[in-house]
């Protein structure tokens, strides 16, 4: 199963490591799942951080030293998709485009955005409905 992950579950999962967005992503991580990000998570990982977390940059670099290897990170595609019209807000649009340009079967998310969005391919999920499934 190919399980993308958005980009507040990273930050979720960075700060806590036996929370339910950490426990989510490690599940993910492990096969038969296979966890997806895209360049544009990271980015957005990386500027929340340097705004909201300045003190805690060496946490972020080992967060992501110790994730990277079992996360594919793809390209977030510049061509537009029909189904990202669903989604209200327009800076997570090329997110969903990255997932389903990765064949995403699962996004992994706590963004209104796209829980709220009526897309249902791929599905849609919260760390803990993912944990619990």
């Amino acid at each position: 199963m190919k399980v993308f992950i958005d980009t507040n579950v990273l930050v979720s999962a960075s700060r806590d490591r036996a929370g339910t967005p950490r426990l989510a992503l490690e599940k993910a991580m492990v096969p038969p799942s296979q966890a997806f990000v895209c360049d544009q998570n990271l980015e957005e990982l990386r500027h929340v951080y340097y705004r909201k977390f300045p003190d805690e940059l060496d946490a972020l670099r080992d967060f992501l030293a110790e994730s990277l290897p079992y996360l594919e990170v793809v390209q977030t595609p510049s061509d537009h998709l029909d189904e990202e019209a669903k989604i209200r807000d327009i800076k997570d649009r090329p997110i969903l485009r990255a997932a389903i340009m990765a064949g995403a079967d699962i996004i992994l998310t706590g963004d209104k955005d796209f829980l709220e969005s009526g897309i249902e391919r791929p599905l849609i999920v919260t760390p803990a409905e993912f944990v619990r499934g």
